[in-house]
């Protein structure tokens, strides 16, 4: 194997011990866990990783999830490690999620720690690459601190603070913008079924760049999956809550590779808990009390973007948080996934029935989203036309009058040139 096609890597822990692998957040090098060593490599042979151009690791850069698997496989392969254990933090468990869907039969048990089935939008993240390409690592390395850690914790910890902007600071500009290309294209949402390993996913409960609501998707998507919100934590969880995290993984990782069928020895149980912080872990929820991960629900999501459309979808679960999760959630499944599923009826007759209801009850702000369904369904303008008469002699004239004014702005919006219609649409209110 080339240096181009493989990981720098490092090993800790007994030759001879089932191998448990982390991967790296963006921007972060392996020592982001080195607080995690000491107690997982009593129970396992730990391998960490660089991402390329990162601490020194050669700057063979990589534009994909998959990519960046793909070597970590040729790694493995090339120290003889066929199945493992696999935790990843931010863009590791982007990488976390592909190794389990492409090569599902070496990968033992899973963890995936401040991680999201989509991050961001692709737009953002290509903007972080301009701005790299214009200004170098400077200014993402100084904002950092607001991002990886509680105002509360970079306070107290300025040494690891500093240490993590110069983290930042010293990766190769061209490999960390091959990284957020990576991140743009990363879309696991309607893949997580597929996930067929253990999984236990951790968030930090002040997390602002991969909610607990992103957690929570993950949990409803991914068939074995459990969930841990850690307290006084914010993105890089492993470093601002190093106790509770070892804990974590220790106790998923002995316990899910006992019951795996396959693989390595189990690590030998844990008899004592890892000492932890105070706020140490405050919710750990099985898959069967996770939120609404049932099939309607994954059926109701893929409905639910034929007919309002991608950036529709995206932009209403880039503003969901722990307020609104739980209701997007009964929409999604119950809306989409179980009347919008039924056969009885045609979409476009669906279409009829929707506008003429939120236009008799007033619904303006669902209307709109609404009436952009109805053309994406197949209605003509004429037909939404007709529509909207009808309603004003059985529901009322003021209704339709209004009615009229969302659907004439709308039908207008969908003849003009394609970029301005994506601003007009990010301003659009979100229908259900």
């Amino acid at each position: 194997m080339t240096p181009a096609q493989t990981l720098q890597h490092r090993t800790d822990g007994p030759d001879d011990a089932p191998v448990l692998v982390l991967g790296p957040a963006l921007g972060a090098t392996w020592h982001m866990w080195d607080r995690q060593i000491p107690e997982l490599t009593r129970h396992w042979r730990v391998l960490r990783f660089d991402l390329p151009g990162h601490g020194g690791s050669p700057a063979y850069s990589a534009d994909s999830a998959d990519t960046l698997a793909e070597r970590l496989l040729a790694t493995l392969d090339q120290l003889g490690v066929d199945r493992f254990g696999y935790a990843g933090c931010d863009i590791g468990g982007a990488i976390g999620m592909r190794l389990a869907l492409l090569a599902a039969q070496r990968v033992s048990s899973l963890a995936l720690i401040s991680s999201s089935p989509r991050y961001d939008t692709p737009d953002s993240w290509r903007q972080r690459g301009v701005v790299v390409r214009t200004n170098g690592l400077d200014p993402i390395a100084r904002t950092t601190p607001e991002r990886w850690f509680t105002p509360a914790f970079a306070a107290a910890q300025p040494a690891i603070v500093e240490w993590a902007v110069q983290m930042v600071r010293t990766t190769d500009p061209g490999c960390y913008i091959a990284a957020c290309e990576a991140m743009a294209s990363f879309d696991a949402q309607q893949t997580l079924g597929g996930v067929g390993v253990p999984t236990l996913v951790v968030a930090g409960a002040e997390d602002e760049t991969t909610p607990p609501a992103e957690a929570r998707a993950l949990v409803a998507g991914i068939p074995d999956a459990r969930l841990a919100i850690v307290p006084g934590a914010s993105h890089l969880t492993p470093v601002e809550q190093p106790g509770a995290v070892t804990d974590l993984l220790i106790r998923h990782f002995t316990t899910s590779w006992q019951q795996s069928p396959a693989g390595p020895p189990a690590p030998a149980p844990v008899i004592a808990p890892v000492p932890q912080q105070t706020s140490a872990v405050a919710e750990l929820e099985s898959a069967e009390r996770a939120a609404l991960r049932t099939d309607s629900y994954d059926t109701g999501m893929k409905v639910r973007r034929e007919v309002l459309g991608d950036a529709h979808v995206d932009r209403v679960g880039e503003e969901t948080d722990d307020f609104t999760a739980d209701f997007q959630h009964l929409a999604t499944r119950y809306a989409w996934g179980e009347i919008w599923t039924r056969t009885g009826i045609d979409r476009r007759t669906r279409s009829v029935v929707t506008l003429t209801a939120l236009a008799a009850r007033g619904h303006h702000e669902e209307l709109a989203a609404h009436t952009r369904a109805a053309l994406r369904n197949g209605l003509t303008p004429d037909e939404i036309k007709e529509v909207l008469l009808h309603t004003g002699i059985y529901c009322g004239l003021p209704a339709a009058n209004a009615a009229f004014t969302v659907a004439q702005r709308v039908i207008r919006e969908e003849t003009t040139p394609e970029d301005r219609r994506a601003a007009q649409e990010d301003n659009e209110p979100h229908g259900i």
